[in-house]
């Protein structure tokens, strides 16, 4: 084999494995801090990679939606996002909503999701559930498989 035929065929083996790492699967997310998400999204918007949505994905890692790229997200059938308003621990440990946060929360989305948390009362410190048909109607469906990486 002469060298041009071998650097093809080794770049060709490096867009393959690449390829295999190229998907990020995130399923019973129940979310957490913002800034930590925050930071995890966009590294993963940085990375170029797909994110397949394939269980719970709830709270803060909705932020999901705001940070990586429409085309870039894709939702199974089993694929729950839950909304709720930002919130803080008060004084007496109770959960107080942080309204600067919720309003940052709520620009972040997609118009889609937008108009449909806003039909539902916005964010508030109920959590609502996007799934299904709806979900189906607004991101493309994705199919899992063996190469697939959880996050």
């Amino acid at each position: 084999m002469n060298f041009a035929k071998f650097v093809i065929v080794a770049l060709l083996m490096l867009a393959t494995v690449d390829a295999s790492k190229a998907t990020v699967r995130i399923a019973d997310d129940r979310g957490g801090r913002i800034g930590n998400y925050l930071d995890r999204f966009r590294a993963l918007r940085s990375s170029h990679d797909t994110i397949v949505i394939d269980g719970l994905c709830a709270s803060a890692c909705t932020m999901v939606l705001g940070t990586v790229s429409h085309d870039r997200i894709c939702v199974t059938s089993q694929a729950s996002l839950g909304f709720h308003a930002a919130w803080d621990a008060g004084a007496d440990g109770r959960e107080v909503t942080n309204l600067a946060a919720t309003k940052m929360l709520y620009s972040m989305y997609p118009s889609a999701v937008k108009r449909w948390i806003s039909a539902r009362g916005g964010l508030t410190p109920r959590m609502i559930f996007l799934q299904g048909k709806e979900l189906m109607g607004m991101y493309k469906p994705c199919y899992l498989n063996a190469q697939t990486e959880q996050r």
